[in-house]
């Protein structure tokens, strides 16, 4: 089973486990096409996570998220005046994509099938066009080439998507981050962009340096399940420390209550109130996990907690695979915000991240701008196990600073209320009300208001706790989630979400 944000992705995905590949081929093929189809949400300029359970045993986590170039100076941005780091069309958002190195790795571990056979669609899609999505077609004319206006099924194709595919394909990475993706990225932290340092933000062994690591996942036990995420700079742990506050509290039955949504709330806000303080790149976060505990003490079933009086000791593609052997792939790609940085690199189109949006321009700050650095993430992909190691489901979701947020959830629903995955998946949600660039929810949790989907029955119950509720239309502001649930059987239970409107869970 391949679950995906767009059928055509899931669709290549399950012909590459039809043809013998593994769920790890599966995942690759899916996500080129979505590098090719859905470039509002991620692609060959973003970076990737993912976590792979072979079938038994603990899991594995690979961190491809980019590096910051030798020219990051982040002096040079506090003199033109900026206190937080750019958001868009400024290079110095931009660390070198680790998406292509995270599909290498991916590949050399657990991949059957070659390079070309998996990519194939992808480029296929990419030379002839592909069918505008009702997703993309509003913003598909700031592609290069693509001219406005664009209806959903008109036909885009991206000519430099394809060659550089092939040359991944046939010439490995030195194809792309070498080649002619990666000497365009070099001129253009030069002298493309505004705010582009004359020295270059790159030099060529920024792109010479391999940006995937394999590494020991975190784990947390919850609800009589194992929970698995990426360590720092994901930020990850917070799914982890909401699920072992929220396994303590004496949870409602019944997901309609006002008060479940009251209780995962303040399992999220005392999880994440310090998360500035605690997550950069290579942060040991034990003790924070440690103290689910102490924060869980501080819920009032009655009304909403002042976080701040508390003590301590964004946009994204998701999907997920499972093979006939048991190996089950959770991954998740991203452009940080919608198409990234709203910059592109000339030669091949492609649209880059602006991920370095989580970098801190506060001096001697831990995750602070400066070369070869990478920059906290909220990227946060999960995998749950049964206490005897076996894979029991593989989900994520886009969303930015409210992922942790909607898997706490979905979770919640799954494993304390047995609900099916298209429940768990299909079902109202809240979320931490984002700031001016979705991923400062945690500037000030305490201002932050309480988004909830239209037709929700928690908005009442949920103000008089407290709460300064909103209440938006149902759809993609609360993520784009994708599951897939093993049973005890082996039978395969998929769920894509609706609010992605083309998502597909495909399977046989």
């Amino acid at each position: 089973m391949v679950c995906s944000v767009d059928h055509l992705a899931s669709t290549a995905g399950l012909a590459m486990l039809d043809r013998g590949g593994s769920a790890a081929d599966a995942a690759i093929a899916a996500n080129a096409v979505l590098a090719v189809t859905a470039p509002h949400a991620c692609g060959l300029g973003g970076d990737l996570f993912a976590l792979v359970h072979e079938g038994a045993g603990p899991p594995r986590a690979l961190n491809a998220s980019g590096r910051s170039g030798s020219g990051a100076d982040p002096d040079r941005l506090r003199a033109e005046g900026h206190e937080r780091m750019p958001f868009q069309r400024d290079i110095r958002s931009v660390p070198v994509p680790g998406c292509a190195d995270g599909w290498l790795a991916l590949h050399a571990t657990y991949g059957r099938l070659p390079l070309s056979e998996l990519f194939a669609p992808a480029v296929r899609y990419a030379d002839e066009g592909f069918p505008a999505s009702p997703l993309l077609a509003p913003a598909a004319s700031m592609l290069p080439g693509v001219a406005d206006p664009v209806a959903p099924g008109d036909l885009i194709r991206r000519p430099g998507v394809a060659r550089v595919l092939d040359a991944l394909a046939t010439e490995g990475r030195d194809g792309f981050y070498l080649g002619e993706f990666g000497k365009g990225l070099i001129a253009l932290g030069r002298d493309g962009t505004v705010g582009g340092p004359s020295e270059g933000e790159y030099h060529e062994a920024d792109l010479a340096r391999v940006s995937a690591d394999w590494m020991e996942p975190l784990r947390a036990r919850a609800f009589g399940h194992d929970v698995w995420t990426i360590p720092p700079n994901s930020q990850g742990y917070l799914l982890l420390l909401s699920l072992a506050i929220a396994d303590g509290l004496d949870l409602p039955e019944d997901p309609a209550d006002p008060l479940w949504a009251h209780l995962l709330t303040e399992a999220a806000r005392t999880a994440g109130h310090d998360r500035t303080d605690v997550l950069f790149d290579g942060a040991s976060v034990g003790h924070v996990l440690a103290s689910a505990g102490e924060r869980r003490a501080m819920i009032d079933p009655s009304r909403r907690a002042r976080v701040r009086d508390l003590t301590s000791p964004g946009d994204t593609t998701y999907l997920c695979a499972v093979d006939a052997e048991g190996m089950g792939v959770s991954l998740i790609q991203s452009n940080a915000a919608g198409f990234g940085s709203m910059l592109f690199e000339p030669s091949t189109g492609i649209n880059l991240h602006n991920r370095g949006l989580g970098f801190s321009l506060v001096p001697g700050h831990p995750a602070e701008y400066g070369p070869g650095r990478r920059p906290p993430h909220t990227l946060a992909p999960a995998l749950v196990t049964r206490p005897d190691g076996s894979l029991r489901t593989v989900l994520g979701t886009m969303g930015g600073d409210s992922q942790p947020q909607i898997l706490l959830q979905v979770l919640a629903r799954l494993l304390a209320s047995a609900e099916s995955p298209g429940q768990a998946i299909g079902a109202s949600r809240w979320r931490l009300g984002p700031g001016l660039t979705g991923f400062d929810a945690w500037d000030d949790p305490d201002e932050a208001s309480l988004d909830v989907e239209e037709g929700a029955p928690w908005a009442d119950g949920l103000r008089r706790r407290g709460h300064v509720v909103q209440e938006l239309p149902y759809g993609g502001s609360f993520g784009h989630a994708q599951l897939i649930d093993v049973r005890p059987d082996g039978v395969l239970a998929g769920a894509a979400d609706p609010r992605a409107l083309i998502s597909s869970a495909a399977g046989r």
